[in-house]
């Protein structure tokens, strides 16, 4: 007869399945846990990096466009995984919504939780107070006549002085003892400075979605009008509308620059940027003079106008070869140096039998050195000089394709002046022209302006960031100053008169200055009492001090 199978009993317990209910359940408890919460800050602060190392087609689509353009082995792979736009991209937001997400889920349990705390006694007294980290005795003589209640309450109200919340158990039994607690606002700190952080967060998407940026040069006598059209690159949010565009023009009057002209080290460099402007908050409101400045924006309503460029503007005229103006008017020219020496790309489309182009640089004070090159010795305009290289053929602007307006690509132009040509480069002064070979036309240097290069935008969170970012750094500094702790005390009857009591202390994480708290409530215990502190020398230490006679409890 076959014995039956008996189970192993070494074998270990097989946990039922969880199924999809408790799936969800550890996968959210997993998710609003604290460690995950900070996980995800630490990741979005990494994923975020290469929003720095490549450029963002937002804020450049023409250089995101060359990018992938002089870069074919990799350079869609890395369009493909969308670090050419980090932060609209689908694994960013991911980040970002589950980080939103872990913060709520951490900070709801939590103030609910504190909450209790709150509303709850202080923990119930230890029957071993000695086993406290901090702990000490008191033997009050038979003729300072304080009953155990009495001493009892007369160390609540010293506790009470110090900040903390005090609950009385047993007053007048025969072993009455209290318990204090003080530190909560710590745990405020803490749940402020995450619901500021989620603040934060939510400042932050508002500013994406409903606001925008927008870049535009603005030259000496032209007025920028704000409107899409006026914009040289504009970035708008992901439900930003045309329509909440506030209505205001900006006319350029003048813009100066004052540089250093005193000390021998700083000789040149720039002391202050100043424009003065003209402005108008509505079609029939009336102008305003006001003065932008580096760090001083002129403001319309919710939208900032910012100053972060200027340059030069050579007034330019080109005439074609049948005499007619292809060309008129000022061309921005893109500084490269401390002196102002300055890149100038021109085209003139409309110029004809053929579309001329020029490239070249310009010199607000123009010298030559020993090998005859030509330099800016000086930002301020004291020689301006316009040194050009001209071409002609199809610029290839009938094409549709986008151009940028400060490169000129002259794969299909035939060169007609440069230094290593028989006709030589151009050379202009202010009041000179030139007459281009083989009957292309003439360029002449009319005169100089200034421009300035402004950042144009709305950002409707931005107030709410500064705030909660406050509000965090406060809750913050509380939670890291503020300790937690807890106090006991209990006092009973020795039979030979006297009234005993012991107390002890307990900090609720670490607590360097927990000793030093001991210690006060200490002092402040004896001179309630009218004793001289037993740890002064002339009064029984805690270890000699006999026990209560009562039983603990």
């Amino acid at each position: 007869m076959s014995l039956p199978d008996v189970p192993d009993a070494a074998a270990p317990p097989v946990p039922p399945p969880l199924g999809p209910a408790g799936m969800l359940r550890w996968a959210w408890t997993q998710l609003t846990s604290m460690r995950t919460a900070i996980f995800l800050l630490l990741l979005l602060a990494v994923v975020a990096v290469p929003g720095s190392l490549f450029p963002q087609r937002p804020a450049n689509p023409a250089v995101v466009t060359q990018y992938i353009k002089d870069r074919p082995e990799y350079g869609k792979i890395l369009d493909a995984l969308q670090l050419f736009d980090v932060y609209s991209s689908a694994w960013f937001s991911a980040i970002y919504i589950l980080l939103f997400v872990s913060l709520i889920g951490c900070v709801i349990p939590r103030a609910r939780a504190h909450w209790k705390a709150v509303r709850s006694a202080p923990p119930r007294t230890p029957r071993r107070l000695s086993r406290l980290p901090e702990y000490g005795t008191f033997a009050l003589p038979a003729d300072a006549a304080v009953a155990p209640g009495d001493a009892v309450r007369d160390a609540a109200a010293i506790l009470k002085k110090r900040g903390y919340r005090v609950d009385i158990r047993d007053a007048d039994g025969a072993m009455p003892s209290l318990g204090a607690e003080r530190g909560l606002l710590r745990e405020v700190g803490n749940l402020v400075f995450h619901t500021a952080l989620i603040g934060v967060l939510v400042s932050v998407a508002v500013g994406g979605l409903f606001g925008y940026r927008g870049q535009k040069i603005i030259i000496e006598g032209d007025t920028f009008v704000n409107t899409l059209v006026g914009y040289d690159n504009f970035t708008p949010g992901t439900n930003f509308q045309s329509a909440w565009l506030d209505p205001f023009a900006v006319t350029l009057d003048k813009f100066d620059v004052r540089f250093d002209r005193e000390s021998t080290r700083q000789f040149g460099q720039p002391i202050d940027f100043q424009a003065a402007v003209t402005t108008r908050n509505g079609p029939d409101a009336p102008p305003q003079q006001q003065v932008l400045k580096v760090n001083e924006p002129v403001y319309f309503g919710g939208t900032g106008i910012f100053l972060v460029g200027n340059g030069y503007a050579p007034v330019v005229t080109v005439k074609d070869g049948a005499g007619n103006t292809a060309f008129s008017g000022p061309v921005v020219s893109v500084p490269n140096d401390a002196v102002y020496t300055s890149t100038v790309v021109l085209k003139a489309p409309d110029a004809a039998p053929s579309q001329l182009g020029f490239v070249g640089f310009f010199l607000p004070s123009a010298i030559k050195n020993q090998d005859g090159v030509s330099y800016s010795f000086d930002p301020d305009p004291l020689n301006p000089q316009l040194n050009l290289n001209s071409y002609y053929g199809d610029l290839g602007l009938d094409t549709g394709k986008p151009q940028n307006v400060y490169n000129l690509d002259v794969q299909n132009l035939t060169q007609l002046n440069g230094r290593d040509l028989p006709a030589g480069g151009i050379v202009l002064g202010p009041g000179q022209s030139y007459t281009l070979p083989e009957g292309k036309g003439s360029i002449s240097f009319d005169g100089l302006k200034r421009y300035i290069g402004v950042d144009i935008r709305t950002v409707p969170g931005q107030d709410g960031v500064l705030i909660f970012s406050v509000v965090a750094v406060a809750g913050l500094i509380i939670s890291l100053y503020v300790n937690r702790r807890r106090a006991w005390l209990r006092a009973g009857a020795h039979e030979d008169g006297r009234t005993m009591i012991e107390y002890g202390l307990l900090a609720r994480g670490e607590d360097h200055r927990l000793a030093a708290e001991a210690a006060a409530i200490r002092a402040g215990l004896a001179a309630r009492w009218n004793i001289e502190d037993s740890r002064g020398g002339s009064a029984p230490t805690a270890a000699t001090v006999p026990a209560p006679t009562s039983k603990e409890h």
